[in-house]
């Protein structure tokens, strides 16, 4: 019944917030020969602790289910990176009194209401990066609204669709 319930949260959480990822990695890579994988030790998400938690767990969930191990001496690493940004609203209405008097002269009074709120968003930057003298090998930047007074389970169903959207391009698909 808990993952019903999860799954109607996602569904409803991915259907009014959509999680848009752009992604790039080096062409010259065999990706089927990383196998492992960790995250830095001193991994400085910019999330909360929670949040980094969260976020990691998932992400290991994902990256098994892709046939890849969490292991001490990998063969890559994760590098996570976010930053919050709140989009103005630059919607408004506006009223208006004009006139205008003889011998082409005119005037006019406008007052604009603003409509809405402002969005809150999050940007997440995952670096995959390989250690051994290649460096950065594939990257995928998240953008998503997020509520900042979310509960905990709102939190891991919005990062489980980041994740999920982010890794469904892991690993790229080689155009020859």
């Amino acid at each position: 019944m808990k993952s019903i319930k999860l799954l109607i949260l996602l569904l409803m959480l991915t259907s009014c917030a959509p999680v848009k990822v752009s992604y790039d990695y080096e062409k010259s890579i065999d990706f089927s020969k990383y196998k492992t994988y960790n995250y830095y030790a001193d991994l400085n998400s910019g999330l909360s602790e929670l949040d980094t938690k969260r976020l990691k767990s998932i992400l290991d969930e994902v990256m098994q289910s892709k046939g890849m191990t969490k292991s001490n001496a990998p063969d890559l690493f994760i590098n996570i990176q976010s930053k919050a940004y709140y989009n103005d609203n630059s919607g408004s209405v506006g009223v208006g009194v004009g006139g205008s008097s003889g011998g082409n002269v005119g005037g006019g009074v406008s007052v604009g209401f603003p409509i809405g709120q402002s969005q809150a968003n999050r940007e997440i930057v995952f670096d995959f990066i390989d250690e051994n003298g290649v460096g950065l090998i594939w990257q995928a930047v998240s953008q998503s609204h997020f509520n900042i007074n979310g509960t905990p389970n709102q939190r891991e169903g919005m990062l489980k669709a980041i994740v999920d959207k982010v890794l469904s391009y892991y690993p790229p698909e080689i155009q020859k």
